[in-house]
This record gives structure tokens, C-alpha cells and sequence, in this order.
């Protein structure tokens, strides 16, 4: 057995998960973010309670920039007292088993790969939609995270007169139109036309993104994943429309897109980390 650890920015959630099966789970909303201490004591207090002597090792996803190998984290997204923690060797010391280490989108693509939508593929791409846009990448069965576990991150790259995420992730709602994904989401379902028009605005933005991603990774499927895929069938369409110029209709042909289906799947991925990197 494992112990999986989904580390956000707002919750926490650890699973003892056996074969894909999580077994039992518990999450809490991470607090005194502020202090590095505080949030190390209450992630270790709340991963203690699943060692068991049959417990083999400990994955755990940060929403950052990991030094793999090592197991240190930078700068952790919305935990501003995690600018440089050497996790692994912090957890090992605690718990005396193995610890491994990655960002959280690789956790994401690897659950789906390993347990989820993406089985059976060789190559896949998992896109995160939350506040931000994070991907994270399967190249011939395996998790490819680059030299600096930064591979991915499309999000970041110019767009228009910003970047990716500013226009296809959360901020397209908050900044750029003053509301939310959410409420546009629960309007949109209402009928609510201004809301429409806003989703479909949105996939136009996010078919550019996934051209990005067709043109660097070239993959067989690509799942959504985070909140904002729950809304797929609002931006599905104009997605693909503004997929049409794509330089390789062959490419469109082949392509699968899925909605990612299980909400524990970085969970499952994170657990499953030792599968890769032993």
C-alpha cells in the first residue's frame, strides 16, 4: 500500500490507497499558510494517522516547481511560507519510508494514465483548468516533467497581451470580465445569454491553447481536468472551431478529449509516483 497526498493551495487531502483503490481518505483546509511550520506540522499530523507497518512509501503532489530528484519545492502556489522546503527528506525523517515528490498536474496525468481516461495510450496531455493553466505530460508511457519539472506550463506563454491562462483559466472570468467561472457556469446552465456568450468566447481562447499543446506534444488524448473542465460542454464547440486552422487536420482527426471523470485521480497519481521514479 501508499499513501497519496494532494497538496493544494486551500485543502489537503491524503489517501491510503491499494491497486488504484483508495482505501480511505481524509482532507482538511490547510491553515496558517503563513507559517512554514504550522502547515508542516498539520500535513504530517494528518498523514500519520494512515502509517501502518504495510505502508511502502509516502507520493505526494505540490502545486510548484519540484526539484524531483531531491524532493524540494519552490514556491508554492498560494502558500507563501513555501518558498523553499526540502519536503522529501522533511517527511522521511518523520515517517522513516520512502517520500516521492512532483508538481501536481504530473500527479493529475499520471492518475489518468495509470488509473484513468488515458490508459492504453503512449502519449497524453493532462490540462489542468483552475485559476491558472498547468500541464502535465505522458511521452511514450512515461511522465516526462523536463530537467527543472517545468515541461508543461503553457500557461505562461504570451498571448495576446498577456499570457495562455490569462484568457483560457480563471482569470479570463475574474479579471478580464469581472465574475467568476463559477457563476458564469451556474448562469450559463440557466440560460442566462450574456453568460453563454462568455463560454463561448472562452473556448476560443482555450482552442488556442490546446494548439500549443498539439504543436509542442503532439498527443494521442488530452484530458481536462480542474474546475473549469466541469463546464466542457459550454466551451466544447467554439474550442474546436478555433481549433479548424490547426496546420495538420490529420492530427484533428486522431485526436481524443476527454473530461477527466474521477475527482481522486491526482490523489491515485501522487500514490503512484514510486512507479516512476524507483
Amino acid at each position: 500500500m501508499t499513501i497519496g497526498v494532494d497538496l493544494g493551495g486551500t485543502n489537503v487531502r491524503v489517501g491510503l490507497v491499494r491497486n488504484g483503490v483508495i482505501l480511505h481518505q481524509r482532507s482538511k483546509v490547510l491553515e496558517q499558510k503563513d507559517s512554514l511550520s504550522a502547515t508542516l506540522t498539520q500535513l504530517m499530523d494528518l498523514i500519520r494517522p494512515f502509517i501502518e507497518p504495510a505502508v511502502s512509501s509516502i507520493g505526494i503532489g505540490v502545486p510548484s516547481v519540484v526539484d524531483i530528484e531531491q524532493g524540494v519545492v519552490y514556491n508554492v502556489a498560494n502558500i507563501p511560507s513555501w518558498e523553499e522546503v526540502a519536503l522529501r527528506d522533511i517527511l522521511e525523517k518523520e515517517f522513516d519510508i520512502p517520500v516521492f515528490v512532483n508538481n501536481d498536474v504530473n500527479c493529475f496525468i499520471l492518475g489518468e494514465h495509470q488509473f484513468g481516461m488515458a490508459q492504453g495510450y503512449r502519449s497524453a496531455v493532462g490540462m489542468a483548468i483552475g485559476t491558472g493553466l498547468g500541464s502535465g505530460i505522458i511521452a511514450d508511457n512515461q511522465l516526462y516533467t523536463g530537467s527543472n519539472c517545468g515541461a508543461g506550463e503553457i500557461g505562461l506563454l504570451p498571448y495576446l497581451d498577456k499570457n495562455i491562462e490569462s484568457y483560457a483559466a480563471g482569470d479570463f472570468f475574474e479579471v478580464v470580465h469581472g465574475t467568476t467561472a463559477r457563476e458564469a457556469n451556474q448562469a450559463a446552465l440557466q440560460g442566462d445569454e450574456k453568460a453563454l456568450s462568455l463560454w463561448k468566447e472562452f473556448g476560443k481562447h482555450f482552442g488556442n491553447a490546446v494548439k500549443v499543446v498539439l504543436y509542442t506534444y503532439d498527443p494521442e488524448v488530452i484530458i481536462l481536468g480542474g474546475s473549469i473542465a466541469k463546464a466542457y460542454p459550454l466551451f466544447k464547440s467554439t474550442m474546436f472551431e478555433s481549433m479548424s486552422d490547426f496546420a495538420f487536420p490529420v492530427t484533428l482527426r486522431r485526436l481524443k478529449i476527454f473530461q477527466s471523470e474521477n475527482e481522486n485521480i491526482a490523489l491515485l497519481g501522487a500514490a503512484a509516483l514510486v512507479r516512476q521514479l524507483v
